[in-house]
């Protein structure tokens, strides 16, 4: 096993543990704002486990898939903090 890889488990591994305390603050957090927040870090902590594994796996496939999900997160986290805010998502 060489630095990479061992570079690359670790940062797999705290990856995974970055989600797995933003799906807790999603599920228990005391306000909706908080909710929110872990949601949008938890389409950011997606997107990095998605590259790391991309480069893990030698695919190119992946970044293609980490592109689309950083899009779609950050169209619904718009939507959901300008309903929260405002009441309606289209004026």
């Amino acid at each position: 096993m060489n630095l990479i890889d061992a570079a690359l488990n670790f940062a797999i591994a705290a990856a995974s543990v970055a989600m797995v305390l933003c799906a807790w603050r999603l599920l228990r957090g005391p306000e909706t704002t908080d909710r929110l927040l872990a949601l949008d870090t938890l389409y950011i902590n997606t997107v990095a486990l998605v590259i790391l594994l991309g480069l893990r796996w030698r695919t190119d496939l992946l970044f293609e898939a980490a592109l689309i999900i950083a899009m779609l997160g950050f169209v619904s986290t718009v939507a959901l903090a300008r309903y929260l805010s405002r009441g309606d998502v289209i004026e």
